[in-house]
């Protein structure tokens, strides 16, 4: 997805015109400054945080799983620009490097700082682990509430979505995959 560069009161501007559109009387007090921070407010869910990957060598041969349950996220839906919440379950299995254990949180927050859907945020996430540690194996589990069916449409408010992206061995061998799901909290 390119990127361009912010324009803050190109966006302030255009809050105003989806406002007015809307019917909205902006001469209330308490709306005067409502385009500026909505402006400034995506434009924060929008943009991702750089990061370093910090790995280490595996000297010790470490060949279980590692993995960071309970991450919590937010995006915004590329269909609706509502957002999306909930909770990462990632795990890989390590081969000849090790990763810091805040990277994990680290890469889901980078790539749901734009507009997303759940599944490509998922493989988004899977695939960095993939291409950055050449592990033996990866699993990616999202957990997600999205406000564009709780807040509008169905109001099935309350549902959860759940995604996987698995690879390696996580994918292809069936007692790695279920001790991952298990790790997880989810039955394989």
């Amino acid at each position: 997805m390119p990127c361009r560069p912010l324009d803050l009161r190109k966006a302030a501007r255009a809050v105003t015109d989806l406002l007015d559109a809307l019917g909205v009387d902006r001469a209330a007090e308490s709306l005067a400054e409502t385009p500026a921070r909505v402006a400034r407010a995506y434009a924060e869910l929008l943009t991702p945080e750089p990061f370093e990957a910090t790995t280490f060598p595996n000297d010790e041969g470490y060949d279980e799983l590692v993995v960071v349950r309970a991450i919590p996220f937010s995006s915004l839906c590329e269909h609706h620009l509502l957002p999306f919440a909930g909770v990462a379950h990632v795990g890989y299995l390590p081969g000849d490097r090790l990763l810091g254990l805040s990277k994990l949180a680290r890469v889901v927050t980078h790539f749901s700082r734009r507009l997303q859907v759940q599944e490509r945020l998922t493989t988004q996430v899977a695939d960095w682990l993939v291409d950055t540690l050449h592990p033996k194996g990866v699993g990616v589990v999202l957990e997600a509430e999205h406000a564009c069916m709780s807040l509008r449409g169905v109001r099935a408010s309350g549902s959860v979505t759940l995604t996987s992206a698995l690879a390696g061995l996580v994918r292809f061998d069936e007692r790695t995959r279920a001790e991952f799901f298990s790790l997880v909290g989810c039955r394989p």
